[in-house]
């Protein structure tokens, strides 16, 4: 069954017609300011995701700061086992103060 205009239009009835009609006159004044009022919401996320942005950069940071320290302490460690374990394999009676 091809497609008909006429169906749409009796489907909707006078308030759809109505309503459309309606729509089509309001939409160059409502167009304009909606755009006017979305301007500042639309400025506003912006600006709170570059805020979140450098906010989560500087944290991402400190936390590897943080991590690179914790690696450095935790080698240490490890080299100072190391040299403890060759110690007392060169000398069995070795006791650390």
């Amino acid at each position: 069954m091809p497609f008909k205009v006429e169906d749409l239009f009796e489907d909707l009835g006078v308030p759809g017609i109505a309503a459309g009609l309606g729509a089509v006159v309001l939409a160059p004044v409502l167009i304009p300011a909606v755009a006017k009022a979305s301007k500042p919401l639309a400025k506003a996320l912006i600006k709170g995701g570059i805020i979140a942005y450098k906010k989560s950069r500087s944290a991402i940071a400190e936390t590897g700061e943080v991590l690179e320290d914790l690696v450095a302490e935790v080698k240490a460690e490890l080299a100072e086992e190391e040299l403890q374990q060759s110690f007392e394999l060169a000398d069995p009676d070795f006791e650390e103060d």
